[in-house]
């Protein structure tokens, strides 16, 4: 078997189509920059003949040198009423200057009469002619058979036929695509042997969807049965239920299959890219993907951190640091005290189990969570908790108390909030300052900036990212208490605060002080020397 794979990736052109999916085209740059250092081999930049954001993309793309990756220029077969010199589309494909142009055509018989509306021997000619007229430029032509393993079982004569003609005008690679993804893991095994028989010579490439949360599987089914490129789309993006995951895909086949994928040092970037470009796709990182995803490697139970601690391969399948990520405990009130000690490691604060810091922690979690706490996605406040209770917190400065107030004269008209502020700084100066802002929230953190920027300029790199608001024991209606989780971010990381009570104004101003205290302790590199 052939355990070399080549990685196609189309995250800016499958990818951008998937819902809430948004790249500008600065933001198709960085993506391009991003996947180069990864180390992938091909990057479909999308349909200059179809969208003008790829053409300038193309044009663009000329000027950066790189390292690892070929570009793509992505289109349609001619037209059938156009010849190939004079098809809008062909000659969109040419401007672009790729070295390697992908060409879609039909494969299936009903969609060749149905929807495409030509003849089965016409789409034959427009897939040849087309390609050839490519590599007669000095194209590398690959062909996405689009709908292929529903035609095979269509009609699998004509659906080879179609591989045939794209081979005889030149096509260097044929990716099967199962366009719908509703076929099985079984399914694509089984038409992709058949091929590799029909045609043993030709380079064959698979192309999933997600629609029946079989994408991954069917890739890996593809490749026992000897595909040698693989398309997909970086956190699985694209339309309905997404395209194939390609930060699944990688380590699968590099980890668990033994393909030759990348370097071990760019498989190293994998989870750092991963959130690069979803930050660049207007997207949340799913925490719970795997290998990158920051849930990955995550432990809870404390039976299981303990397990962890003493041998890794107990609950972890593969070492997280080769693709970038790493073991991470979860403090709640299943944790124990070697969950708890994990913990500590993981932030630099050395505690050993019989230690009274270490059950005076545990006791102050536990406590905290009986109230409505949750350290699981708050990491920052559970660790300024752990250094408060150990005698390593620096204080940068405190609070004196707050004042947030709504003023709406009518129900249709804009909201003005104003927040004033108290806080000690610890030169002794007491700031007392006022703001307004988008809602109460946003005006307490304008007036704790306010207050604070004089001494700590250095919070202007700060920005809140997500706001959350959980309402526990909602049947005790506007008596119940209220989670906030806040996450704020700078140039280097995110980070996660938590706050509770049967206030929401005061939950969101107990988050909002541990998020500036812990930018504020991470800046002045306090953290790991304390």
């Amino acid at each position: 078997m052939n355990k070399k794979v080549e990685i196609y990736d189309t995250t800016l052109r499958d990818g951008a189509q998937g819902p809430g999916v948004k790249f500008s085209s600065d933001d198709q740059l960085h993506v391009v920059r991003a996947l180069d250092a990864l180390g992938i081999r091909y990057i479909e930049g999308g349909q200059p003949g179809a969208n003008p954001k790829a053409a300038e993309l193309f044009r663009r793309v000329r000027d950066m040198e790189l390292q690892n990756s070929i570009m793509a220029a992505f289109g349609s077969t001619r037209h059938i009423k156009r010849a190939c010199e004079d098809d809008p589309n062909l000659k969109a494909l040419l401007a672009a200057e790729t070295e390697v142009v992908t060409i879609f055509a039909k494969s299936a018989v009903s969609h060749v009469r149905d929807v495409l509306g030509v003849t089965l021997d016409d789409n034959l000619a427009l897939i040849y002619e087309s390609i050839a007229f490519l590599k007669a430029a000095g194209r590398r032509v690959f062909l996405d058979a689009e709908h292929f393993f529903d035609g095979y079982y269509e009609d699998s004569a004509y659906a080879l036929a179609v591989l045939q003609r794209a081979l005889d005008g030149g096509a260097e690679v044929l990716a099967l695509c199962e366009t719908n993804g509703g076929r099985l893991p079984y399914e694509v095994e089984e038409v992709m042997t058949a091929v590799r028989q029909a045609l043993p010579n030709a380079a064959l490439g698979i192309h999933t969807h997600n629609d029946t949360g079989c994408a991954v599987a069917n890739v890996l089914a593809a490749m026992r049965a000897g595909a040698t490129q693989v398309q997909g789309t970086m956190n699985g993006y694209g339309e309905r239920c997404g395209n194939v995951d390609l930060c699944t895909v990688i380590p699968n086949l590099q980890l668990k299959m033994g393909y030759d994928v990348l370097q071990p040092e760019q498989l190293q970037r994998l989870m750092r890219t991963s959130h690069i470009i979803a930050e660049l796709a207007n997207m949340m990182p799913r925490d719970h993907a795997p290998y990158v995803g920051r849930d990955a490697f995550t432990h809870k139970g404390g039976m299981h951190a303990d397990a962890v601690r003493k041998q890794k391969t107990t609950y972890e399948h593969v070492d997280p640091g080769v693709v970038g990520n790493a073991t991470h405990v979860a403090v709640s009130e299943v944790a124990g005290r070697s969950s708890l000690i994990q913990k500590a490691s993981e932030m630099g604060i050395p505690l050993e189990r019989g230690d009274a810091d270490t059950a005076a922690i545990l006791k102050r979690v536990k406590e905290l969570e009986n109230e409505g706490y949750e350290f699981e996605g708050a990491d920052a406040s559970l660790e300024l908790i752990m250094r408060r209770a150990t005698n390593r917190h620096h204080s940068f400065f405190e609070t004196k108390g707050f004042h947030a107030r709504v003023s709406q004269p009518q129900v249709d008209v804009p909201t003005l909030s104003e927040a004033t502020v108290k806080v000690l700084l610890p030169t002794g100066v007491l700031e007392h300052t006022v703001a307004e802002g988008h809602g109460p929230v946003d005006a307490l953190n304008n007036a704790l900036r306010k207050a604070l920027w004089r001494t700590y300029p250095q919070i202007e790199d700060m920005h809140l990212e997500d706001y959350k608001v959980r309402i526990l024991d909602g049947k005790l209606a506007t008596r119940a208490k209220t989670r906030v989780l806040i996450e704020t971010s700078d140039r280097e990381e995110t980070w996660n605060t938590v706050g509770v009570s049967e206030n929401l104004i005061t939950a969101s101003y107990v988050a909002l002080l541990d998020s500036f205290e812990f930018f504020l302790l991470r800046r002045k590199g306090m953290t790991q020397s304390l």
